[in-house]
């Protein structure tokens, strides 16, 4: 007997832009918005707009879903 499982590594990448895929990258990475934001050359709100964005096309409510995405994607 044989089973096939399918794991979210098969599924397609999200479409995210540049940015929020760069501003995915440093929240997993367990840097907080402002260090973030400093690091991105951006605002704390615009680093929030991202990740409100991320959560709202994936349907991803916590910060350790936002984090095992990024880390299914390779970021």
């Amino acid at each position: 007997m044989s089973l096939t499982l399918t794991t979210t590594a098969e599924a397609p990448a999200p479409e995210l832009a540049p940015r929020e895929r760069e501003t995915l990258r440093h929240i997993a990475a367990g840097r907080t918005y402002l260090q973030t934001a400093r690091h991105m050359g951006l605002s704390k709100h615009t680093v929030d707009a991202y990740l409100r964005r991320i959560r709202a096309k994936l349907n991803i409510n916590s910060t350790a879903e936002l984090t095992r995405l990024a880390i299914s994607m390779g970021l």
